[in-house]
């Protein structure tokens, strides 16, 4: 099938001009290619309140992108190149530095790595194939840090899925979209002989597109290792031209494979997280986020067997196309996880935190 998509795809990008007769003359309309070229730079410093010592190697942190103390952090340089011809394109999107690394961090280890790289069909201005490696449907948050307005990430961004790769297919119907496909286990730009995943979601927008709802899933086998599903939801809503919420829940379920060969008993996690923005200036914007986070059973990347509650309060200062953004963080868990300067332990902490973003 994939091979039969990229087939098609190099026959249609081929044809680079369409031919149309009248009685007298003929005219020839050549297709313009499209190139647009985006990419941003992020940089941060943070420090956790209770000064870890060096050998607390998570230094506090349990999320993704974030993991130093008193340090000045190159975060990740990103480059997004897209080609268009008529009804077929394409886009490779690169990034260097650490983030980077920890969104493919089933590939090897070299600072560079093709973050998304894939091709499009689009037959009908309401249908849209694709195939190749993109970034996960699931979700509030992303990865690229200027699409998000807290820097630093949630639990359920970090023990959640951050790409596919496969075949999918977009269908619209007046204000909803459909999306349906068959993927690679997730975090895997190739997996020889693997078991795969269906992927779906279904969109729409609601009060004269005020607000926006995603029903999200995710499931398969992981290699034969387990069974998953998780399903996601995201909601926002603009109450006001300056005032806004988003919403994320989530939860993912897991049967996984006992030494005998067998599945044993479902467990799960789960998350649920609100956002709330406020931008009273073009250049000015606060974001406060709000999550729980229930790993009780201990099946996330983490296994914490406990929970986590954290709020973040972020400010946005705009000026062109740079952003800084200074922050707070406060985290509490339902047993002891952070450690203080002098070794000991603690359910709570605070980290401040302040990023720069630039995007062109």
């Amino acid at each position: 099938m994939l091979r039969k998509l990229f087939a098609s795809a190099t026959l249609l990008a081929g044809f680079s001009t369409a031919y149309s007769q009248d009685s007298t003359t003929t005219t020839v309309e050549e297709k313009k290619p499209n190139l647009n070229i985006t990419g941003s730079i992020d940089v941060f410093y943070r420090y956790n309140l209770s000064n870890p010592p060096k050998e607390a190697e998570t230094f506090n942190n349990y999320t993704s992108f974030t993991n130093s103390q008193n340090s000045f952090t190159f975060n990740m340089a990103s480059i997004k190149l897209e080609h268009s011809v008529g009804k077929v394109g394409g886009v490779i999107d690169l990034g260097y530095g650490k983030r980077a690394d920890e969104f493919s961090y089933n590939d090897t280890k070299s600072s560079l790595i093709v973050k998304q790289a894939y091709l499009y069909y689009t037959p009908w201005k309401n249908v849209k194939f694709t195939a190749g490696s993109w970034a996960t449907h699931i979700g509030y948050e992303l990865v690229d840090a200027y699409l998000n307005r807290n820097y630093s990430m949630s639990y359920m961004f970090s023990y959640g899925p951050f790409f596919n790769t496969g075949l999918k297919g977009e269908f619209s119907v007046g204000k909803s979209t459909f999306m349906l496909g068959i993927s690679d286990p997730s975090d895997l730009k190739y997996a020889d002989f693997s078991k795969k995943f269906i992927i779906g979601q279904y969109s729409t927008s609601l009060a004269k597109d005020a607000v926006k709802l995603y029903l999200n899933y995710q499931g398969g086998n992981a290699n034969g290792t387990a069974k998953m599903n998780q399903i996601d939801a995201v909601v926002t809503g603009a109450l006001s031209p300056k005032f806004s919420i988003g919403y994320n829940g989530t939860v993912q379920m897991v049967k996984a494979k006992d030494d005998n060969g067998k599945y044993g008993d479902t467990k799960s996690w789960w998350g649920s997280a609100l956002y709330f923005n406020l931008d009273p200036k073009p250049w000015f914007g606060l974001t406060l986020r709000g999550e729980y986070f229930d790993d009780k059973q201990a099946v996330s990347g983490g296994a914490f067997g406990t929970s986590f509650f954290e709020t973040t309060l972020s400010a946005n200062f705009k000026v062109d196309g740079l952003t800084i953004i200074p922050e707070v963080r406060y985290d509490n868990s339902g047993k002891e996880m952070f450690t203080k300067h002098d070794g000991t332990t603690t359910k709570s902490t605070a980290t401040l935190l302040v990023a720069a973003i630039y995007h062109f």
